[in-house]
């Protein structure tokens, strides 16, 4: 009989040896095997706590959405100033936040990201993330630009934030994290420079 409070425990290092087995071998080879064999437990644990493989990854994404949004709050709750322009900027720091850009998340990223085209469960997830990013940014932008204006500009940072996050993750030398931020900025401050602005 299993401990008492292990669930969670398990369910963790399950999570973690699902995105070390991404980043080793692809998808495609992190087998249930492969990745109980990485959290040290026996491969039935898996389909016990997830149903199996598909079960994981979809936890497994669940907690990088939860980390991602957890980046966003965190740096939205430090900063005294209420602008959206601070409001905007935490959003953009927390989707470059370590969380979202170590090498095994970034490659589970990837993976999911691939994953959800052909699975519905998955293809939701994508969804809600998508449409989180975009109405959070539009909620700010709305307070500074007319509502059609508010919609581009929100449009095209979630793009520049996703594309910038892409192509590092695709480059041999990884995302330079400082230089992704500092085009993001670039791009709100020229969609705010003129905007009416208020806390």
């Amino acid at each position: 009989m299993p401990k008492v409070g292990m669930e969670p425990i398990r369910r963790r290092q399950l999570i973690k040896a699902t995105m070390e087995a991404i980043d080793e071998v692809g998808l495609a080879d992190a087998t249930v095997a492969r990745i109980a064999r990485r959290a040290g437990v026996s491969a039935g644990i898996i389909s016990h706590y997830f149903g199996g493989k598909d079960g994981l990854l979809e936890a497994t994404m669940r907690q990088i959405l939860q980390d991602l949004g957890e980046a966003v709050a965190t740096r939205r709750r430090r900063s005294l100033d209420d602008s959206p322009e601070a409001h905007i900027r935490a959003i953009i720091d927390g989707n470059f936040d370590r969380s979202q850009t170590s090498q095994s998340v970034m490659k589970t990223w990837l993976a999911f990201w691939a994953s959800s085209m052909h699975r519905h469960d998955l293809q939701r997830l994508q969804r809600v993330n998508d449409r989180r990013l975009y109405s959070n940014l539009c909620c700010q932008f709305r307070r500074c630009l007319t509502h059609a204006e508010a919609r581009r500009a929100a449009r095209g940072l979630a793009a520049m934030i996703d594309g910038l996050w892409l192509r590092g993750a695709l480059a041999p030398e990884g995302l330079d994290i400082e230089r992704a931020r500092h085009l993001a900025y670039n791009y709100l401050d020229e969609r705010l420079a003129r905007a009416d602005c208020y806390a």
